[in-house]
């Protein structure tokens, strides 16, 4: 998410295009191209992230006016510091956990939050092939390792299907 710039975003369509990243070599943050050539994707976002990302660009665009001279242009990244620096991977790690326990959810740790995603695609019967691609998996098996992972209500509600097919009152 931090190395996503506004190149790769159409708030029009809404769609996003992934082929960025950012990470912390040693005291350097550097933007860099994902790992594969197949992490590189359109992906239709949410209207929820098109929503924030407008609010993010109003946002960036007072934080440009206010930092005046100060400002400092990182290959026009959405997600930026107040004076338009990268954001430190560490910090955003911290801020999360921060707004979660304000918020008063359960904080897990960021890198979980993809887990999250594929729990609620699982739980909204969305086809494993389409969870791939949302979730930018590169092998199938991958996602499928996810999908393992079944609630007890729906191995509940498979157990009441295959009762039914075997003659059963479910």
């Amino acid at each position: 998410m931090l190395g996503l710039t506004w190149k790769s975003v159409d708030l029009g369509t809404g769609e996003l295009y992934v082929d960025h990243q950012i990470q912390r070599a040693g005291r350097r943050i550097l933007h860099r191209e994902t790992k594969t050539e197949d992490s590189d994707d359109f992906l239709p976002l949410p209207a929820l992230c098109v929503k924030a990302l407008r609010m993010r660009y109003a946002q960036q665009a007072g934080d440009r006016k206010a930092a005046g001279e100060l400002w400092q242009d990182s290959r026009g990244l959405i997600f930026t510091t107040k004076y338009g620096t990268p954001i430190e991977p560490g910090n955003l790690t911290r801020m999360f956990a921060l707004r979660a326990r304000r918020a008063g959810l359960r904080v897990i740790p960021l890198r979980n939050t993809r887990h999250t995603c594929s729990s609620l695609l699982v739980a909204l019967k969305v086809h494993p092939k389409v969870a791939q691609r949302i979730l930018r998996h590169s092998q199938i098996a991958m996602t499928m390792e996810v999908y393992a992972e079944a609630s007890d209500e729906a191995v509940r509600a498979a157990i009441g299907k295959l009762s039914d097919a075997m003659g059963g009152t479910g």
